[in-house]
């Protein structure tokens, strides 16, 4: 998985590779290293993260009806490298359609556990009341969002909130409009076909697939196609 971003991780791949180590990448991209090794079957198999961040806001934009000037709520992880370009694809989007974004970055605390975070959640819609949108850039908290709005004594039909990942919480969250709009990376396949993608470099010596497994979206409308593969871990 790419968090630490190329810089840290480059000379760890480049050892292993030289000793003979099949390497390949899922959930965030390593696009340099995965041009300097594709040849050897270092692929990728998740999200494009800019694009699917900004996928997310844009969609975000046409269900909600948002309006130039309305203020939302971006909660991310800018400060790392390469997986916060999913954060800035969100804000992207908002910004050039004239919201009023909020960014604040997911704290170590609730990046470890979503429940450290209902205090900040909280005390930023106390204190922006305009509130109108809310996205989270993280499965974990986008699983606890009816916590947090909760928390925040708002409703279900009060913010718009959105987030990243499908998982039986969310489904839930969803039925009950809590949450409105998740964008669906399809997780199972960032586990299995990173490994598929080994065992065909080593018995076929193909070179490194790049597979995008982030353009679908989970709403009210759909959420029941998916509910039981989400039960199954499949989706």
């Amino acid at each position: 998985m790419g968090h630490p971003g190329e810089d840290a991780f480059e000379p760890v791949i480049d050892d292993a590779v030289a000793q003979g180590i099949i390497v390949t990448s899922q959930n965030t991209t390593l696009d340099r290293i995965e041009s300097k090794y594709k040849g050897q079957g270092f692929g990728y198999v998740g999200q494009e993260l800019y694009a699917s961040g900004y996928s997310l806001g844009q969609e975000t934009l046409r269900r909600s009806g948002a309006q130039e000037g309305d203020r939302a709520m971006v909660w991310g992880l800018l400060s790392q490298p390469t997986r916060g370009l999913r954060t800035q694809g969100v804000i992207d989007a908002f910004e050039e359609a004239g919201l009023v974004v909020d960014y604040l970055e997911i704290d170590s605390a609730t990046n470890a556990d979503p429940a450290a975070g209902v205090a900040t959640f909280a005390g930023y819609v106390s204190a922006n009341p305009d509130v109108t949108i809310v996205v989270t850039d993280h499965g974990a908290l986008t699983a606890t969002l009816e916590t947090y709005l909760t928390a925040a004594s708002k409703g279900p039909d009060d913010i718009f909130a959105a987030g990243f990942d499908l998982s039986a919480a969310t489904v839930e969250a969803i039925r009950a409009g809590w949450t409105d709009l998740v964008i669906d990376q399809q997780q199972w396949l960032q586990g299995y076909l990173p490994i598929l993608q080994i065992c065909l470099t080593k018995q076929f010596a193909f070179s490194g697939l790049h597979i995008d497994t982030g353009s679908g979206f989970a709403h009210a409308d759909n959420v029941e196609v998916l509910a039981e593969l989400v039960e199954r871990q499949i989706r």
